[in-house]
């Protein structure tokens, strides 16, 4: 069963919903369920600087006198779910080139660790994700291979199709997950949530097959 994903790296949301979801597909590879996931990038902010700035800054822009109020307030909520997100650390900077590591780590079967490891350092150890140097150690520790200067041609090409993709699906806000069976799955769900929908879409593949 395939599983796509529709996200950004630098949507906090996002970091939650598919935090939940890795969880959630442990348990379901755990009971013997096979699953393959997939990504569709989004940019929540695509004109992003790639030299980056303070993310607090940033919402303080947006936001104004509330922004440590909403900020505390997601911060509480990703605590309950155990991730440390620290607002204060962050950098806010231009997803693409990160889409495009996780376009090329996917091909290689280390899209989820990707994914994973560029919301840790957005989110948590306030990493630059638009650096060439972040995704390079991105890579390492993920065990892809290539290099995000060497294939930023490939890389960007992946990204564009993705782009169109999601634009063709009529996506406007993330995180959406788009199961094999047609159904979906939006927002930051509960892990709980997104293994009932894990073991529906994979009942209604297998009823689907018996029928054929």
């Amino acid at each position: 069963m395939k599983v796509r994903i529709v996200l950004d790296v630098a949507c906090a949301w996002s970091f939650l919903g598919f935090t939940h979801y890795l969880r959630a597909v442990e348990r379901f590879r755990a009971e013997g369920g096979v699953v393959e996931t997939g990504f569709l990038p989004f940019q929540v902010a695509p004109d992003a600087p790639t030299h980056g700035e303070p993310l607090r800054e940033v919402h303080r822009r947006v936001f104004g006198p509330a922004a440590e109020e909403r900020t505390a307030d997601f911060t509480a909520l990703a605590a309950r779910s155990g991730l440390d997100v620290r607002f204060d650390r962050a950098v806010f900077a231009n997803t693409r080139a990160a889409h495009g590591l996780i376009a090329r780590a996917t091909v290689q079967g280390a899209g989820e660790r990707t994914a994973a490891l560029l919301f840790d350092a957005y989110f948590t150890e306030g990493r630059n994700v638009a650096d060439p140097a972040v995704l390079r150690d991105v890579a390492a520790r993920s065990g892809v291979d290539g290099d995000p200067d060497r294939d930023s041609d490939g890389d960007a090409a992946a990204v564009a199709a993705g782009f169109r993709t999601t634009a063709e699906l009529g996506v406007r806000s993330v995180s959406l997950f788009l199961f094999e069976d047609g159904s979906t799955v939006s927002g930051a769900r509960s892990a709980d949530a997104f293994l009932a929908a894990l073991r529906e879409a994979d009942g209604a593949m297998a009823r689907a097959g018996n029928a054929a």
